[in-house]
């Protein structure tokens, strides 16, 4: 049994308790070994917190954005050093495996050494009103609320954080409670890479206590949010009724996949089965409905049961591992209601778990449905597991209009060897995001991420995040003397 962490809440550069000295329980997704007891903050943490932000926004919002990229720099060498404890943590928390984890650790870094040098936002000027010299400004909005998911928690952490203090914010981080500990560890490293104290600080906690507080905080101008849909409909109330923040979601998605006639269906099958069962199926873009040709549906999902059954389940801190257990017990009992639709609802149902699996395990092997109905939950919701539906379609335009009729379009994919069959279909695609003969994950940093209808408002990536936290101001000045 590994040492019991303890962890705390970051304000002000100090590690403190929970104003109440506020505890809770985190326990290993796989063993069911309690790992940590976690500092649970309160509404008056939060206060405190966004006051110590607060009071320090003036001194660092002055400073250069080449001053301000100084720490910033630090903390991508560190969490470039730390990989392999940082990777011992998410397998600790949420079950994500060892081996898995250094593409968020790169992906960390990059962010931080990105904004570290490019945060200089630009104003435009204009001469266009006879007598006036008129110019835009871009500026921080002070306090901004950030709060991150349980899936991917350094990276979150890393591709909000990173843009809106190098913009020259300073931030509230509230952690998900089913995986705390890398923005724990973060924490500790915060004084040491030289931020000032109050311009991050970084609280642990559940959604409708800490979060909660911060949706609903007038002090808080902008907040940005990675999760479900629901929570996000509850943020937005929230910011609604106290003083209209700033927004920038991410809320998940039911990602399609369309496999023509024509594609390569090796590559299709390999990376669409990839793209579902990737961190257990705890992933928004997870191309959860593949629609596939009927004159190629027996090949293709032979092909991918093939590589489902392939993956490599059980212990996220051993070596070789690809496949670690659902986030918790409660994750793994949802996505076992799905699976139990599923069993009723599809034509056909090929499980991969093997006779001598443990029932009461957090771990799920892939389970493929087939011929699932557009109405069943399997095909409306996000199950976030390693559940996929492969359904068949006769015409260009019926899979289309299978792949739109959903309220979510983070992120849609099509195989097609016919160009312009990819450009037509990738424009009619509902959806924030399109692969064309790829998929989720793959994406490109420097454009934007984010997501049509209910997946999301705003866009982030290296271009585009620092715009979200930024507020706009018009000055109009006259001058004497200039012209038209």
């Amino acid at each position: 049994m590994p040492d019991v962490i303890e962890t705390q809440l970051l304000i002000n550069n100090e590690l403190v308790p929970a104003s109440d000295n506020a505890l809770f329980d985190l326990f290993s997704p796989h063993t069911g070994e309690l790992v940590a007891k976690v500092a649970e903050a309160t509404p008056a943490d939060v206060n405190t917190a966004v006051d110590a932000a607060q009071a320090a926004f003036p001194a660092w919002s002055a400073l250069s954005p080449a001053q301000r990229g100084v720490p910033l720099k630090k903390m991508a060498d560190l969490v470039l050093a730390e990989v392999d404890e940082l990777a011992r943590l998410d397998a600790l928390a949420m079950g994500k495996p060892v081996g898995e984890f250094p593409f968020d650790a790169t992906y960390a870094a990059t962010h931080f050494n990105y904004f570290a040098e490019a945060a200089y936002p630009q104003g435009h000027t204009s001469l266009n009103k006879p007598g006036f010299l008129n110019m835009s400004l871009r500026q921080p909005f002070g306090v901004v609320a950030i709060i991150i998911p349980w899936n991917a928690p350094l990276i979150f952490f890393s591709k909000k954080v990173a843009p809106a203090v190098a913009a020259g914010n300073c931030v509230v981080v509230k952690s998900s409670e089913k995986a705390p500990l890398t923005s724990w560890k973060l924490s500790q490293w915060i004084a040491q890479c030289g931020f000032p104290p109050g311009v991050i600080n970084i609280l642990s906690g559940h959604g409708h206590i800490s979060g909660q507080a911060l949706a609903e905080h007038m002090k808080v101008r902008a907040l940005s949010f990675t999760g479900s849909m629901r929570t996000g409909r509850l943020i937005q109330i929230a910011a609604a009724q106290s003083n209209l923040k700033k927004l920038v979601f991410e809320l998940g998605g039911k990602s399609p996949a369309l496999i023509f006639e024509d594609a390569d269906l090796e590559l299709a099958a390999k990376e669409t089965e990839n793209s579902v069962n990737w961190n257990s199926g705890q992933t928004c873009m997870a191309n959860s409905r593949i629609y596939v040709h009927e004159s190629v549906e027996d090949a293709f999902l032979a092909l991918f049961e093939k590589f489902a059954r392939a993956r490599r389940l059980g212990d996220p801190l051993a070596t070789g591992v690809n496949h670690g257990p659902q986030a918790d017990k409660a994750q793994s009992d949802a996505v076992r209601r799905y699976i139990a639709i599923g069993k009723k609802d599809a034509q056909r149902t090929i499980d991969t778990t093997p006779n001598d699996a443990s029932p009461s395990s957090n771990l799920i092997h892939p389970v493929i449905f087939t011929q699932v109905p557009e109405s069943s939950p399997l095909t409306r919701d996000e199950i976030f597991g390693p559940v996929v539906i492969i359904n068949s379609f006769a015409t260009e335009q019926e899979a289309i209009a299978k792949a739109n009729d959903t309220e979510f379009g983070l992120y849609a994919a099509l195989y097609t060897k016919d160009l312009e069959r990819a450009m037509r279909v990738g424009k009619k695609l509902e959806s924030g995001m399109v692969g064309v003969n790829c998929t989720s994950p793959t994406g490109c940093w420097d454009l934007p991420f984010g997501g049509w209808k209910g997946s999301g408002v705003g866009r982030e990536s290296l271009l585009e995040s620092m715009d979200h936290y930024l507020e706009v101001k018009t000055l109009y000045v006259r001058v004497g003397g200039i012209g038209g």
